[in-house]
């Protein structure tokens, strides 16, 4: 599992050097063909992996429960972060991978609730949601690649 731990935090280090030096406002951009935008993407993905590593595991996710609501799969954006906001979210991002590793090695996962994804792959443990979230997080850095373009 170690390998899956560290592609999760490759990928979280590729998607801040990708956001490094926009401004909060490019960030909110949601170009034409798109139907959202960076700030809602890292946000989505925080709050992805909550769901899909500890409630599906009957654990307490670790994020606000408005956070999870706003940014949870069919979501879109409706507000506008601030930046002592994204800060925290940035935060979270970076930071509850270690947690998660943490977590996983101490034992925290001893059950999963089957969850059927929307790509049609059955998660049915920690292990299996620990990679399928790695494969989510892949697809998001390359929306966030193509919006970095256009803002």
């Amino acid at each position: 599992m170690k390998t899956q731990f560290d592609i999760l935090k490759k990928g979280r280090e590729l998607t801040i050097k990708m956001i490094q030096g926009l401004t909060l406002e490019q960030l909110h951009v949601i170009p034409e063909g798109f139907k959202n935008n960076i700030a809602w993407n890292v946000a989505h993905l925080v709050v992805t992996q909550q769901l899909l590593h500890y409630r599906m595991s009957e654990n307490e996710c670790l994020v606000p429960e408005e956070l999870i609501e706003s940014y949870r799969k069919g979501t879109f954006p409706k507000d506008v972060f601030t930046q002592e906001e994204f800060d925290e979210v940035l935060e979270l991002f970076q930071g509850l991978p270690n947690t998660l590793e943490e977590d996983y090695n101490e034992g925290v996962f001893t059950q999963y609730k089957e969850y059927p994804t929307s790509t049609g792959f059955v998660l049915d443990s920690i292990d299996t949601a620990i990679a399928f979230n790695n494969f989510h997080e892949a697809m998001h850095l390359g929306i966030i690649m193509s919006l970095r373009k256009l803002v």
